[in-house]
């Protein structure tokens, strides 16, 4: 049996890039992954595993909803944006 994944890599990207809250419970649960392991608490590791997945999940679309959210509102905001060329 080997190590579950700690995903902590991508965790860290989506606290830089995405969403700062839910990122941290990322990091934090992909950190625990490794130590639970090393403590020989396979269903433990196994856990915070799964949790750091599911935390960088809704880091990640939360992150890319606000995005798209902030393009809008910032093209809404600005009268020389238009959707289509003048004729």
């Amino acid at each position: 049996m080997r190590m579950p994944e700690t995903y902590l890599a991508g965790a860290i990207l989506v606290t830089l890039f995405c969403f700062l809250p839910t990122g941290i419970a990322a990091i934090i649960f992909a950190s625990q992954v490794s130590e639970k392991w090393k403590a020989g608490d396979v269903v433990g590791s196994a856990e915070s595993s799964r949790k750091a997945r599911l935390w960088m999940i809704v880091s990640l679309v939360v992150g890319c909803i606000a995005w798209l959210f902030f393009i809008a509102i910032g093209m809404a905001a600005d009268p020389n944006t238009t959707s289509m060329p003048a004729p």
